[in-house]
C-alpha cells in the first residue's frame, strides 16, 4: 500500500491510501509528569500513583510516599480486576477509567510500558513520571540538605 496523505482527526491519525481507504492508528498524546508536578498532584490527592517496579526493588530502595505497587507484569490484569479482588491484592481502591493515574518505576522505561497498557484499556487520564524513583530520591535528598 502506498500512502498519499495523513491527517490528524479527533486524536486519530488517518492515513489515506491510493484506493481511498482510511486506516486509523492510535496517536494518543501523553505528557510526562515532572517531579514538581508529581509532588503537587500527590499533595492534592487527585491522582493514583502506581509504582510498577518489582516488590523486591521497593523493599531494597524505597518508594514514593502514597504510591501503590503493581509490578509491570501485573498491570494489565490489575486494571481489569473486580474492585474487591483489587483491594485485597493491592490494599487500595481500584481506579476507574476516568481516574487520573501516574505510573512510575526506577527510571521511566517500565512506567511507559505500563502507561501504554493502561491507555490501551481505556485509562485515558493516565500519565508517566519518567524520572522515576531515581529522580524522586535525588530531589528528595537534595531538598533535605
Amino acid at each position: 500500500m502506498i500512502l498519499q496523505t495523513s491527517t490528524l482527526v479527533m486524536g486519530k491519525l488517518c492515513l489515506n491510501s491510493i484506493k481511498g481507504n482510511c486506516h486509523n492508528f492510535c496517536t494518543a498524546v501523553f505528557k510526562d509528569v515532572t517531579y514538581k508536578e508529581l509532588k503537587n498532584l500527590l499533595n492534592s490527592k487527585k491522582i493514583m500513583l502506581i509504582d510498577v517496579r518489582e516488590t523486591w526493588e521497593i523493599l531494597a530502595d524505597g518508594k514514593i510516599p502514597g504510591s501503590v505497587n503493581i509490578p509491570l507484569g501485573e498491570v494489565g490484569e490489575a486494571l481489569q480486576m473486580n474492585p474487591e479482588d483489587f483491594k485485597e491484592k493491592y490494599n487500595g481502591v481500584k481506579p476507574s477509567k476516568s481516574d487520573s493515574l501516574v505510573f512510575s518505576c526506577s527510571a521511566g522505561v517500565r512506567s511507559k510500558k505500563a502507561l501504554d497498557t493502561a491507555m490501551s484499556l481505556g485509562f485515558n487520564s493516565a500519565q508517566n513520571y519518567a524520572g522515576g524513583w531515581k529522580e524522586w530520591a535525588t530531589y528528595e535528598h537534595s531538598e533535605k540538605k
